[in-house]
């Protein structure tokens, strides 16, 4: 199949060089690294890291006013 790839300046640039090196066409290099690319197994995703913990220190029902007073006035 015949296509048309837009590639800006300096990407065509390396892979006429790299083609020219290899000894190869540009269209061979560039199938080749689509296979490559298309065969390799999709890229799992690194698992997150835990979320940073803490201790708050004091605990307090913010619904109970009193205890809410309580503690920020340090009793």
């Amino acid at each position: 199949m015949k296509t048309t790839l837009v590639l800006p300046d300096p990407v065509a640039a390396r892979l006429k060089h790299e083609a020219v090196r290899r000894g190869m066409t540009m269209s061979a290099l560039v199938e080749e690294a689509l296979r490559r690319h298309l065969d390799e197994p999709a890229a799992q995703s690194a698992p997150l890291p835990d979320l940073p913990r803490w201790d708050g220190g004091l605990r307090v029902d913010i619904a109970d006013r009193e205890a809410l007073y309580d503690t920020m006035d340090g009793r």
